[in-house]
């Protein structure tokens, strides 16, 4: 179960990605954000199984609030939003 919950916030992170170029931020960047987010949400989930629906439910709203957006600099924001909110539930 804790696999299918990481695996799935993992994949929607990954939905949050930009497809443009921007010079403030990179696809590597991104990479290694995204790995810190699954890193954040296993630690998270590790410790506290009953967050995990939280952590889904924030990352659900970051992804609509950054719909859209094609400009790798949204994305990496987004990225950013996404961990400040798996590191603060």
């Amino acid at each position: 179960m804790k696999l299918k919950m990481v695996a799935g916030i993992s994949l929607l992170a990954v939905a949050l990605v930009g497809c443009s170029k921007a010079p403030t931020c990179t696809q590597e960047e991104l990479t290694k954000k995204a790995g810190e987010i699954t890193a954040a949400v296993q630690q998270v989930v590790t410790k506290d199984p009953s967050k995990a629906q939280g952590i889904v439910t924030k990352m659900q709203e970051l992804a609509a609030k950054y719909q859209g957006q094609t400009d790798l600099k949204d994305a990496c924001k987004a990225y950013d939003d996404v961990l400040a909110a798996i590191k603060g539930s």
